[in-house]
């Protein structure tokens, strides 16, 4: 089945060990403290942290407790978590016999299927699920063509947005229709500090590119199907999606063909250059080229947490039914790296559900995914 149709999901984050810091980004007593949280929920399993009795309380606003830990569990608990750019130790606090929860939901963007049938018109690659899985995040699916309102009460619960590659129109789809209102919702968040991510892969990607100038400025390019190593620009040096990857992966990203690509239409240097509306608003971080053809490959936002890649960073890990799908060391862990710093965008977003149960009626473990892996370049999808 050839698919044409895509949809949003929505990742929600969960507390976890990590507090919603990444590794890469602590300082060794932060480290250190990590490490013997992990030997004490070792001893005791209902309790996830360390215990500081000179840690301060924080809002409960901005307190990120374990899930279904509570006081009674692990009294005087504290967990580290991030707010920008501080981090804070915040106390466990149970309200009642109710243990409080702030979670962190990235949705991701649908798509129709090409014949569409009962209970299946529309799809999400399992992959791109698993792909924010990894760093944490819970996913939710969100359909295309739902009403304004609906989209504008989705966007308030959730804490970032995932276009995923596909096969539809970047212009008049529901896909498009859709992209546009969250694109525009996250620009008005973001411009009064309420901090809201996007995020674009390959067709994505050329969404964004089409929002932010509104022309669709794509060319053919033989793309389809190949791993490039990316060519770093001077200006990925100033950019926040690569600066917190190891040196062994960067170098593996610009000498090694780990980047896949699966895309008949690119946005040229040239035409990127020719356009203030882009050239003023994403920073190149990487370019490619099909031998003919230079293109931009990797962008971000100067201001904005709005990012775009036109290759598959899910795919290294997660998907196997295409022989030019990289599955070396390096491949992977660019995977886990790019979702980790997704993710941790989408952790700086207060975002959130009213309640748990609205939360759980809406996650996508409400649906099954199906083994598509014998006629599909995806391994399992979830269809609506």
């Amino acid at each position: 089945m050839s698919l044409q149709h895509q949809q949003f999901l929505n990742v929600r984050l969960t507390a976890h060990y990590f507090g919603g810091t990444s590794l890469h980004s602590l300082d060794n007593m932060h480290i250190f403290t990590l490490l013997f949280n992990l030997a004490l929920s070792a001893t005791f399993p209902s309790c996830s942290s360390a215990k500081r009795n000179d840690a301060p309380i924080i809002d409960t606003k901005n307190i990120l407790p374990m899930n279904g830990v509570s006081e009674h569990d692990c009294p005087n608990s504290f967990i580290l978590h991030r707010t920008g750019k501080k981090r804070f130790w915040s106390k466990i606090i149970r309200r009642k016999s109710e243990t409080l929860w702030l979670d962190y939901p990235i949705r991701v963007l649908a798509q129709e299927v090409f014949e569409p049938q009962p209970h299946m018109t529309s799809y999400i690659a399992a992959s791109y699920v698993k792909f924010l899985e990894s760093a944490g995040a819970r996913v939710v699916p969100v359909m295309v063509n739902q009403t304004l309102e609906e989209y504008k009460s989705l966007f308030n619960s959730l804490n970032g947005v995932l276009y995923p590659g596909g096969g539809v129109s970047i212009v008049s789809s529901g896909y498009a229709t859709a992209a546009k209102i969250f694109y525009e919702l996250a620009i008005e968040a973001n411009s009064r500090g309420d901090h809201f991510p996007v995020w674009g892969t390959c067709l994505g990607f050329e969404e964004l590119a089409y929002l932010t100038s509104g022309e669709n400025l794509l060319s053919h390019t033989n793309t389809s199907g190949v791993a490039l190593p990316l060519n770093f620009t001077k200006e990925s040096r100033d950019g926040r999606m690569f600066k917190g990857f190891p040196a062994d992966v960067l170098s593996a990203l610009a000498t090694e063909a780990i980047t896949e690509n699966s895309h008949q239409w690119s946005l040229t240097t040239e035409s990127f250059n020719s356009r203030k509306e882009l050239k003023n608003f994403y920073r190149v971080l990487s370019t490619n080229t099909d031998g003919t053809t230079e293109f931009v490959s990797t962008m971000e936002a100067y201001k904005f947490p709005i990012y775009g890649t036109q290759w598959h960073p899910e795919k290294n890990a997660f998907e196997w039914s295409r022989p030019y799908i990289p599955h070396s060391p390096a491949a992977v862990k660019t995977t886990f790296y790019m979702a980790d710093f997704l993710v941790n965008e989408a952790r700086q977003s207060f975002h959130r559900f009213e309640n748990e149960e609205e939360e759980k009626k809406a996650l996508i473990y409400n649906y099954n995914p199906v083994y598509t892996g014998v006629k599909s370049a995806f391994e399992q999808i979830y269809f609506f």
